[in-house]
């Protein structure tokens, strides 16, 4: 019995020096905003595709493209709130994504925002990581982290580990944001550069 007390608390101690570690380094993070309320500084349309700013919100609305950072990134955390506005909605987060390809870019790592794959990871159009995520509401704000470490990537939801994954090559590219004929509202994008090992 006590054995068993013993490796629990234990157990309970390494989760707690876990978290704290964690939280710890968070913030030791240098971030940058992605988007500032007002305008789409810092972005660009790919493909004519239509995007505005509604209520210091960054909405995506028509076309077939995507909203690509000017930087481009290799390891980082990125961190932002999203909610669909229609029906059977469908976009995507790019991550090392490179210019060539249309309407979205051909060599580049995708996670999921449609309603039946949600959270998914792709490379291209083939499938890393399945979906798990339950479709969720309309217009109901949702939480986004994904953090990329060269061949390792990871996505939190609302909070909670959705997945990782070390089958993701590294490499550098742009952050983009794939508009697809379905609305989508934004908000809270910002992202921490890691050093690259």
């Amino acid at each position: 019995m006590k054995t068993s007390r013993s490796l629990a608390s234990w157990a309970a101690l390494a989760g707690c020096l876990i978290t704290a570690s964690t939280w710890a380094a968070d913030t030791e993070l240098k971030w940058t905003s992605l988007f500032n309320g007002k305008d789409l500084a810092g972005w660009t349309k790919v493909h004519g595709v239509e995007a505005e700013v509604n209520e210091g919100h960054l909405r995506i609305l028509k076309g077939m493209g995507w909203l690509r950072s000017e930087k481009e990134f290799s390891d980082f955390v990125l961190e932002f709130e999203w909610r669909a506005l229609d029906e059977k909605y469908d976009s995507g987060i790019f991550f090392r994504a490179g210019l060539e390809g249309k309407p979205w870019p051909d060599k580049s790592y995708q996670v999921n925002l449609r309603y039946d794959m949600l959270g998914g990871l792709v490379k291209g159009f083939t499938p890393v990581v399945p979906a798990e995520t339950p479709k969720l509401p309309l217009n109901q704000w949702v939480k986004f982290r994904l953090e990329a470490r060269g061949n390792k990537v990871s996505l939190d939801v609302d909070g909670e580990r959705a997945w990782e994954t070390d089958k993701v090559e590294p490499g550098k590219g742009y952050l983009g944001i794939q508009i697809e004929e379905r609305r989508f509202d934004f908000r809270n994008l910002r992202v921490a550069e890691l050093p690259v090992k």
